[in-house]
C-alpha cells in the first residue's frame, strides 16, 4: 500500500497538469453529467403527468439542495484535507479524516430523514408548495427524505476517492446509479409504456410522481454501495473505520471548516430556490414549472464546469501541499481556459434552441414562453462560470477558507437574493427570469481581485526549484 501511495504522489506532482486535470476531469464530468441527466430525466418524465407535478419537482429541489449542502460540506471539506495530507505523505491522517467525514455524513442524513418525514407538510409549505402542488410534492419528497443518508455519505466517498486521484472509481459508481435511474424512471412512473413505431406496449408500475422519487432512492443506494465497496475491497489509499473517528475528535471541526464554502454555496442555493419558487408562484404554476425546468437545464450544463473544477481540486491540493506552486498556477490557467471554451459551446446551443428545449419537457405555451426567456438569459452568461467556479475551487483546495466561503456565497446568495427580491418588483416576471444572470455578472467581477491577490501572495519558488 505504501508503494501505491508513493506512485500516486509521484503521478500527482510530476505529470503535466493539463494531462492530469483532463484525466481526472473526464470521469468526473461524466459522473456530473449523468447525475444531472437523471435529475433532468425525473423532471422530464414527471412533467408528462401535468404542470402541477412538474412544479412539485421544483418545490422539492430546495430540500435536495439542503441534503446536498450537508454532503458537499463534509465531502469537499474532507476531500481538500485528504489531498493535502496525501501530498504531504501523511496517509494515516488522511484515513482519519475520511472516516470521520463518512460517519458524520450518515448521521446528518439520518437526522434529515427523521425531521423531514415528521414535518413534511410544514417544510413543503415553507419552500413554496400551495394547495394545488402540495399533494404531488408530498409524494415526491417522502422517498427523497429517506435517501438523505445515502446521498450525504456518497458525496464524502466520491470526493475522497477523487482526492486520491481515483476519479474513475467514483465515475463507475455514480454513472451506474444515474443510468439505472434514467432506465427505470418510466417503469416506476407510468402504467403503460408504448414503444414508438412498434405497436408494443410495456407494462409499468404506475406509481406516478411517487415512483420517480422511489426510483431515485433505489439508484442513490446503488451508487452509495458501489462507492463504499471500493473502500471495503481496499482499492483506496484511505481506509474507513469507526475506530478512526475517535483518534482525533478535532478532525470533524477541521473538515466542517474546510467544507464551509460548500455549505455556504449549497445552503444559499437552497434559500435561493425557495425565494425563486415564492416569487415565481406570484405569476402562476406555469412560472414555477418553467423556472424548475430551466434550473435543471442550467445545472446540467454547469455540471461540466464543476466536473472540470473537481478534476482540478486534487491536483491543486496535492501540489500546494507538496509546495509545487508553479503547478498550481498552471493548473488554474488550464481550468479557466478549458472551462470557458466548454461553457461557451453549450451556452450558444441553449440560447439558439431555447424554445425547443423547453417544449421537450412541457409542451405548454405558458411554460415555454417563460422558460425560453429565462433559459436564454441564464445560458448567455454561463461562460462566466469558468472564472467564478475556478477561483472558488482554487481557494478551497488550498485552504483559503474565508476567501472561498465568501466567493461561494456570491452567485446564489450575496447577489442573487437581492436580485430576486428587487428585480421582480421593478420588472415583474422578467425580473424573475433575469435574476440569476445578473447575479452571475456581479459574481465574476468579484472573483477577479481574489484571483489576483492569491497569485501575488503565492511563493515564487517551488519546492523542486530550491
Amino acid at each position: 500500500m505504501e508503494k501505491n501511495a508513493d506512485e500516486q504522489y509521484n503521478k500527482m506532482v510530476n505529470t503535466p497538469v493539463w494531462k492530469l486535470i483532463t484525466k481526472l476531469a473526464i470521469p468526473t464530468i461524466i459522473s456530473m453529467l449523468v447525475t444531472s441527466l437523471y435529475n433532468m430525466a425525473d423532471t422530464f418524465f414527471v412533467s408528462q403527468l401535468g404542470t402541477e407535478a412538474s412544479a412539485a419537482v421544483g418545490i422539492v429541489f430546495p430540500i435536495m439542495s439542503i441534503i446536498q449542502a450537508c454532503g458537499f460540506t463534509l465531502g469537499m471539506g474532507s476531500g481538500s484535507l485528504v489531498s493535502i495530507r496525501l501530498g504531504q505523505k501523511r496517509n494515516e491522517e488522511a484515513s482519519v479524516i475520511c472516516s470521520t467525514a463518512f460517519f458524520a455524513a450518515l448521521s446528518v442524513g439520518l437526522l434529515i430523514t427523521c425531521f423531514g418525514n415528521l414535518f413534511a407538510r410544514a417544510v413543503l409549505g415553507f419552500v413554496g408548495a400551495d394547495d394545488a402542488v402540495l399533494p404531488f410534492a408530498k409524494d415526491y419528497a417522502f422517498f427523497i427524505f429517506w435517501g438523505a443518508p445515502f446521498m450525504c455519505a456518497s458525496f464524502v466517498l466520491n470526493n475522497d476517492l477523487r482526492a486520491e486521484g481515483k476519479a474513475f472509481f467514483s465515475m463507475i459508481a455514480l454513472t451506474t446509479g444515474g443510468l439505472l435511474n434514467m432506465l427505470l424512471d418510466p417503469f416506476f412512473i407510468f402504467s403503460e409504456l408504448p414503444i414508438f413505431g412498434t405497436g408494443i406496449v410495456l407494462k409499468g408500475f404506475g406509481f406516478g410522481i411517487r415512483g420517480a422519487a422511489l426510483c431515485t432512492l433505489l439508484t442513490q443506494f446503488t451508487s452509495f454501495w458501489l462507492l463504499f465497496s471500493f473502500y471495503l475491497r481496499r482499492k483506496s489509499i484511505c481506509h474507513i473505520s469507526i475506530k478512526n473517528v475517535f483518534k482525533d475528535l478535532r478532525v470533524l471541526g477541521k473538515v466542517a471548516a474546510t467544507g464551509l464554502p460548500s455549505l455556504a454555496r449549497q445552503g444559499l442555493a437552497s434559500i435561493a430556490s425557495i425565494m425563486l419558487n415564492r416569487n415565481a408562484a406570484i405569476f402562476g404554476v406555469s412560472a414555477i414549472a418553467a423556472m424548475s425546468i430551466v434550473g435543471k437545464i442550467i445545472m446540467f450544463i454547469a455540471s461540466m464546469m464543476i466536473g472540470i473544477g473537481q478534476g482540478f481540486s486534487p491536483v491543486s491540493g496535492y501540489n500546494y501541499g507538496a509546495k509545487r506552486y508553479d503547478r498550481v498556477k498552471k493548473a488554474y490557467i488550464f481550468l479557466v481556459t478549458s472551462g470557458a471554451c466548454v461553457m461557451s459551446v453549450f451556452a450558444a446551443a441553449a440560447v439558439i434552441f431555447a424554445p425547443q428545449i423547453i417544449a421537450a419537457f412541457r409542451n405548454d405555451p405558458d411554460v415555454i414562453a417563460v422558460g425560453t426567456v429565462a433559459l436564454r438569459w441564464q445560458a448567455a452568461f454561463l461562460p462566466l462560470h469558468a472564472l467564478i467556479v475556478g477561483t472558488n475551487m482554487l481557494m478551497q483546495s488550498t485552504r483559503h477558507i474565508k476567501a472561498a466561503t465568501f466567493l461561494s456565497m456570491n452567485r446564489q446568495g450575496v447577489y442573487f437574493i437581492p436580485a430576486i427580491l428587487i428585480l421582480p418588483q421593478l420588472f415583474g416576471l422578467f425580473g424573475v427570469e433575469i435574476s440569476q444572470a445578473v447575479a452571475d455578472i456581479f459574481s465574476m467581477f468579484t472573483a477577479i481581485p481574489y484571483m489576483i491577490w492569491f497569485f501575488r501572495k503565492l511563493p515564487k519558488t517551488s519546492e523542486n526549484e530550491k
